[in-house]
This record gives C-alpha cells, sequence and structure tokens, in this order.
C-alpha cells in the first residue's frame, strides 16, 4: 500500500486517464472492536464500483473487463492489519494503486476520467509528514514520520550499513575512547557521505522537514562531509539508527509537541490579526466560497473537523443530512486541496482551537 505522496506522484495521479478511472473510498480503523467491520465495508464498496461498472453502457465489455480484474487485484494487496483511518483504491484500464491514510475519507465510488485526490492531498497535509534520519557508524537509517506514527523507511537505498573493524588498542581506547575514534575514521567518513548523498536524493523527491539523530560525534561528522542536513533539527540521542520506531518517535515527541504548541499560537496570532484588518473568514460556508475565489493565503482547521454539506444553488453550502444524495462529505477535504492549488499555506490544529471559527477559518489575500 502507498504511503508517501510526493509533488510527482500527485501530478501522475491527476493525469486524465481512458474512462473509467474508478476510485474506491473507504473509512478503516485501527484497533478493535471498529475494525471487526473493515473487511465487509471494503467488499460492498468494491462490489458497489463493480456494479456501477456494469450499468454503465458508456463503458465496453473489454474495457469493464480490465478495470474490473485491477479492483480485484488491489482487493488483494490490501492487508488490513496495518490499517490507518482510511482507505483509497484507484483502477483504471491497465493500472490500479492502494493508499492507506490517516485521516478518515467518506465512503464512496467516483467513476471519472481522473482519479480522485483531494482525500489524499487533505490527509497529507494533515499528517505533516517528516523524516527522520539516525546516524550510527555502521548503520544509518531513515524514518517516515507523521502526526503519531514514524515507520523505517527503504527509499533511496535505506537503510544503508556497514560492518565496523575492531579496535583492538586497548590502551588508546582508555586514552580517548572508543566512539570518537570510530568517527574519526576514513571508512566511517565515507560511509556518512554516501549516506548524506542519497539522502539528498530523497529530500529533492520528497521534499519534508528532516530530524537527525545520533552521538553528537556523529552529527559532527555528518556535517563535515555535507550540507544535506543544514536545515535539520539535531537530536543528540544515540541508538536509534538500531532503534524500533517507537524509541524514535519517544525522543521526537517533546521537540515536536513544543513545535505543534508554538505552531497553533502563531496561527491563532495570524487569525486574531486578520480579524482586526477584515482579512478573515470563518466556517465552512464562508471559507469555502473564499477558497473557491482563490483568496485564502493562510488556512487554519481543526484536526478531527469533518462536516457533511450540499451546495445551496451552487452559492452557499447548507448542513444536510445523512440521507441527503447530493451532500459532500468530503466538503472539508475539498477546501484544503483547493487551497493548496492556489499557493495557500494549510495548518492544522488542535480541536477547539478555532473556538467560535467553528473547526475551518482563512487568513484572506485581499
Amino acid at each position: 500500500m502507498e504511503h508517501v505522496l510526493s509533488p510527482a506522484t500527485l501530478a501522475e495521479l491527476r493525469r486524465p486517464r481512458p474512462y473509467p478511472a474508478v476510485s474506491v473510498l473507504t473509512p478503516t480503523h485501527r484497533r478493535e472492536p471498529d475494525n471487526a467491520q473493515d473487511p465487509v465495508r471494503l467488499r460492498n464498496v468494491v462490489a458497489e464500483a463493480k456494479r456501477q461498472l456494469e450499468s454503465d453502457p458508456s463503458v465496453s465489455r473489454e474495457r469493464r473487463a480490465d478495470v474490473v480484474r485491477h479492483l480485484d487485484q488491489a482487493l488483494a494487496e490490501v492487508d488490513l492489519t496495518y490499517a490507518e483511518d482510511g482507505l483509497v483504491i484507484f483502477a483504471a484500464p491497465g493500472e490500479h494503486q492502494v493508499w492507506s491514510l490517516a485521516r478518515s475519507v467518506p465512503e464512496r465510488v467516483v467513476l471519472s476520467d481522473t482519479f480522485l485526490t483531494r482525500n489524499l492531498v487533505s490527509a497529507q497535509t494533515a499528517e505533516r509528514p517528516f523524516w527522520v534520519l539516525s546516524v550510527s557508524a555502521d548503520r544509518v537509517t531513515l524514518w517516515n514520520g507523521g502526526v503519531d506514527r514514524v515507520t523505517e523507511d527503504r527509499t533511496g537505498g535505506f537503510p544503508m550499513t556497514r560492518t565496523l573493524v575492531e579496535n583492538f588498542d586497548a590502551e588508546r581506547r582508555e586514552r580517548i575512547g572508543d566512539l570518537p575514534s570510530t568517527f574519526r575514521d576514513d571508512g566511517t567518513r565515507r560511509f556518512l557521505r554516501e549516506a548524506a548523498g542519497a539522502l539528498r536524493a530523497v529530500l529533492r523527491e520528497h521534499p519534508r522537514p528532516l530530524y537527525v539523530t545520533g552521538e553528537p560525534a556523529a552529527l559532527a561528522v555528518l556535517d563535515e562531509v555535507g550540507d544535506v542536513a543544514h536545515d535539520a533539527v539535531r537530536i543528540p540521542h544515540g541508538g536509534l539508527a538500531h532503534g524500533s520506531p517507537e524509541a524514535v518517535l519517544r525522543a521526537l515527541r517533546p521537540l515536536r509537541d513544543e513545535q505543534a504548541r508554538d505552531g497553533a499560537t502563531a496561527v491563532a496570532r495570524e487569525l486574531e490579526a486578520a480579524r482586526g484588518r477584515r482579512a478573515f473568514a470563518a466556517g465552512v460556508d464562508e471559507v469555502w466560497q473564499n477558497a473557491r475565489e482563490g483568496r485564502i493565503r493562510l488556512l487554519a482547521v481543526e484536526e478531527n473537523y469533518r462536516v457533511r454539506m450540499r451546495a445551496d444553488a451552487g452559492d452557499h453550502l447548507v448542513p444536510a443530512d445523512s440521507g441527503d444524495l447530493r451532500a459532500r462529505d468530503d466538503v472539508v477535504d475539498e477546501i484544503v486541496e483547493q487551497c493548496l492549488e492556489t499557493g495557500a499555506e494549510v495548518r492544522f490544529v488542535p480541536d477547539g482551537a478555532l473556538g467560535e471559527a467553528r473547526g475551518i477559518a482563512g487568513v484572506l489575500r485581499y
């Protein structure tokens, strides 16, 4: 299943396809007992996609069989043991993809000539992805991080490993310590130089904030052999190159929590200043209208804010009932993607942080 949405990947997903390009979305669950329903819901929504293909007279028999085959292959690839909060399947003639998202999605099936990407974009933005590079003399590990998770990533040839040559000079060890001598070794410097080059390639393809962990001596050598980590946040914590995702997350959590608090405070200040100069929008309808016009410079959304709305004559959004077929379950994701498309900064803040703004607010450009 896919997790990393790079600009190049998003552009490829948005490329027009031969009709029908099928998007299948369903919410999933991480824990019992809620996850017991996931297999049944997934099978049902894929069956609905097949039903729509069967009833669409514009889809030829050969093309229908091709897309159905890819839907079945995608379904076979799903491992709900590792489910997050949402699942998206894309299938079109000759291709399919499965995406696991750390943000819930509405259950729906869409047949079009492009894939439905706004839920992926919103989930990626809410996840606030980052990289962690953990450095040691014999292993460099790359971790893929999000709001509440870290997983080992094998992008770009990571993890990188080598065998250390044991130094049996006991007197030298006692005099200067083994770790500093290890990091003065030419082989170690070459090893970390190679790791820096591999990281540079990853950041070029998937730019994100970067944290670097390791013993102080390891961090010093990494700085000496290249500038790839020049803007990274350094955490002098050894052992994580051989550690577990849980250990990495524990080491990062105090700093990440502090950064989140500082970020939410900064957003609140910007919103308050915008209110004073009448460049402020609040509530899903007002923000939606301004997003469509490209007027939003900064969008703030509470992390778990979801709302079911429908368009009233195309000019306003109004609350919708659960049975309303015209309802838009993912209007918040739609707003997020629209704002990103027009160059706005999008920030997710803790629930309740926006107060009277009712879950969503924006700073206007004009």
